[in-house]
């Protein structure tokens, strides 16, 4: 996987860059972890840091178009991005890796039609 940046520019007003970038790979589209990974060691900033707004890949080729912003600080991410787009950019598992997720509160059970008549 290869990442070239076709457009930089910063963003004094909310304490970013905005980049565009093009994702050029062999095999599978790649995941949203790796290019946020790869991204983030190019343009030296951390994991956290680093947003992938959208990915857009036309059929059949094997490069992607995408659109990132990195800040400068993780309190800044916070005041800024929508709470799904840092949820969609956060790759921290659980801490019950393997549990299962919190057990929703059942509903009254209604009475069946046999028990009733």
């Amino acid at each position: 996987m290869d990442i070239q940046v076709i457009q930089e520019k910063n963003n004094p007003m909310l304490n970013r860059r905005e980049i565009v970038f093009k994702v050029t790979y062999e095999e599978a589209t790649p995941s949203r972890k790796s290019i946020v990974d790869k991204l983030a060691a190019t343009m030296n900033s951390k994991q956290g840091l680093v947003i992938v707004n959208n990915l857009k890949t036309e059929f059949g080729k094997r490069e992607s178009i995408g659109y990132a912003k990195i800040y400068e600080n993780a309190e800044r991410v916070k005041q800024v991005e929508r709470p799904h787009i840092i949820e969609r950019n956060t790759f921290n598992k659980p801490e019950g890796e393997g549990a299962v997720k919190a057990e929703e509160p059942k509903k009254a059970e209604e009475p069946s039609k046999k028990e009733a008549s």
